[in-house]
């Protein structure tokens, strides 16, 4: 979701890369594929206070790829990372991809 730069916490730190060093946005657990940010000046960033809230910060342009839906160009800006859920009685579950 695009966001004002300033929305962007002052506590938001680069988030750790994955072991193949790609900047996952979110891994399905059901196929373990995962939703991942590429672009040469893209910054994955997560809130210190709240790891679980991620942003995106994009200079120019980037490209979310998973290996079973087609690939989504963003253009330059900053965006939150929202995860979608569901609600099942009696609470809500992130979408299991």
């Amino acid at each position: 979701m695009p966001v004002p730069a300033s929305e962007v916490p002052g506590t938001a730190v680069p988030a750790p890369r994955d072991r193949a060093g790609r900047m996952v946005l979110a891994r399905g657990e059901a196929t373990g594929h995962a939703h991942v940010i590429v672009g040469p000046d893209t910054l994955l960033l997560a809130d210190r206070d709240d790891t679980d809230r991620l942003y995106i910060k994009i200079t120019t342009r980037a490209r979310v790829v998973h290996e079973e839906h087609g690939t989504i160009t963003l253009p330059a800006g900053s965006y939150r990372v929202v995860r979608q859920r569901e609600y099942i009685p009696g609470a809500y579950r992130y979408v299991a991809d």
